[in-house]
Formats: structure tokens, sequence, C-alpha cells
């Protein structure tokens, strides 16, 4: 009897060969340079796992600023040019502006309902849209002032008082920032709970966004595929990182929900949103 270890690896290795041959094979096309990849799997090692920046930029200086890689038939294009991204990303956003769709990431974990992984189209537009109309005027971002200005100068007392934790400064500083711009959420100076948790979200979906690392990427398939089964603890990390997310826009969100109950919460984005209005569901959904 064959070990049903040995049919699914036979069955994936046979999906991943007959999926990158027709990727090669129909979506051929003038992508530009970069280095040569094997057959099948294309540049996988070739992909850094960590300070991927370092690896880009070499690429950048060999290939030229826009160079691509593929992986099992998928290509990624790389920017190494601010100028280029600005003309691309911006200046063409309709042409340029969607997203990957990433089955890890995106469907299993659940970044897909984030402006980073959604999709471009009219939720996308609406995102865009509350975002200007509360920090897109020089005017609207002059009500957070004092909120910068005061995390600067808590700042620069941590690293006054201990120079060697700068990392941890500049992360304990962005997370204060964007809590209480988001939020009007005042962190705590040690082990704050939204700042960890945030902390460990941004760990997460750094890994799982990595090109080339997980195999249902290249299979959609296999997102279908139980959590028991040989082969699929990918399922049962999508749903552990899942939690985490989930954890990282509840709370926040609740706690702006509870403040505003109680007339005490701050002006924010979150409760610009809320605030005057009976929110339904979907509407809820969006906002956090």
């Amino acid at each position: 009897m064959v070990d049903i270890n040995t049919v699914d690896v036979f069955s994936v290795s046979l999906g991943v060969i007959i999926m990158s041959w027709f990727f090669y094979h129909t979506q051929r096309g003038p992508f530009p340079p970069g280095p040569k990849g094997y057959p099948v799997i294309g540049n996988v090692f070739d992909i850094p796992s960590k300070r991927e920046w370092e690896t880009f930029t070499k690429w950048g200086k060999k290939y030229g600023e826009i160079c691509s890689v593929r992986i099992f038939g998928q290509t990624l294009v790389i920017l190494n040019s601010a100028k280029i991204a600005n003309e691309m990303l911006d200046k063409k956003g309709p042409i340029y502006s969607d997203r990957p769709i990433l089955q890890m990431a995106g469907n299993l974990v659940g970044w897909k309902n984030t402006l980073i992984l959604l999709p471009y189209g009219d939720r996308f537009r609406r995102f865009r849209r509350w975002f200007h109309g509360i920090m897109g005027s020089r005017a609207s971002v002059q009500q957070f002032s004092h909120i910068e200005e005061l995390q600067t100068h808590k700042f620069l007392q941590r690293v006054l008082k201990n120079p060697v934790g700068l990392a941890d400064h500049v992360r304990h500083t962005a997370g204060a920032i964007i809590l209480h711009i988001s939020h009007g959420y005042e962190v705590q100076e040690k082990n704050d709970p939204f700042v960890e948790l945030a902390d460990k979200a941004t760990d997460q979906i750094s890994r799982v966004v990595m090109p080339g690392a997980w195999l249902v990427d290249v299979l959609p398939i296999l997102r279908f595929v139980p959590s028991w089964f040989p082969g699929a603890g990918f399922k049962r990390t999508a749903k552990e990182w899942a939690s985490t997310l989930v954890d990282m826009v509840e709370y926040p969100h609740d706690f702006v929900k509870r403040s505003m109950a109680t007339g005490v919460a701050p002006v924010s984005f979150t409760s610009s949103l809320l605030e005057g209005k009976e929110i339904l569901p979907e509407e809820d959904f969006e906002i956090k």
C-alpha cells in the first residue's frame, strides 16, 4: 500500500509542474530583466528570507530600476526607483493599483479585507476617500500635529535614557502615533497590549506575503484541504495568524466605541467615521 504522504507529495509536485508549464506558455511576455532561474521553480532559491531590500537593491544595480523574478510560474516585478514607483502607482494608479491575489495572506489569514491587500474596486476607492477626508489635506492633518510633537519628545527622552534600545523606541513611537490618530488611544509606556499585538501582526504579515513561501499561493486549490490532512500545516498556521489579525482589528475598534458611549473619545480617524450616524454591520466591518 502506498503511503498517503507519498501520494500527497507526488500529486503536489505534478500539479506544480503542470501549473508552471501553463503559466510559462500562456503568460510569456516582455518582462523586465532579472536573475536567471531554474525550470519549474524559477527563482525560488534567489528570494531572500530576510532583509529583502538589500537583495532587491543589488538586483536594481545589476538589472536596472525595474527587474523581475519568476516563482513557480508567477512573475514578481521589483521597482528600485522612487520616481518610477510614483509614476506607476500614483500617476497611473488605476492601471497598477490592484493587489495580487495571495491565497495564504488574503483568503486564509484575512488580510484581503484590509487596505494592504484589498483589490482595486469600489471598497478600495471608498477607503481612499475616507483617508483623504480626514488626513488628505494640510489643514486636516494639523489637528494631529500635537500628537506627533508629544510622541517625538517622549521618543527623544527614551533614546537619551536607553540608546541601545533605539529600534524598540522607534517601533513604540510609531505605534503610539498611529494608534492615537486611528483610534484616539494613548499607549502605555511599557508592555502596551495594542502595540504588542500590532508588532505581532506586522511580523506575521511580513512572513505570510513572502514570495514562494506558501505552496497554496501557487496551487490555490490547496486552500480547500482540511487542516488535519498530511502536509496541511499551513492551514493551522493561517488559523492562528487570522486570530491575531482579528484581535488587532477588534480590540482598538471596541475601545473607540466604548469611549464614544461614555463621551470621552478624542478625535480620531475611527471616531470621525462612526460619529453622528447609524452604522450598519457592513459599514462597521469596513471601518474596522
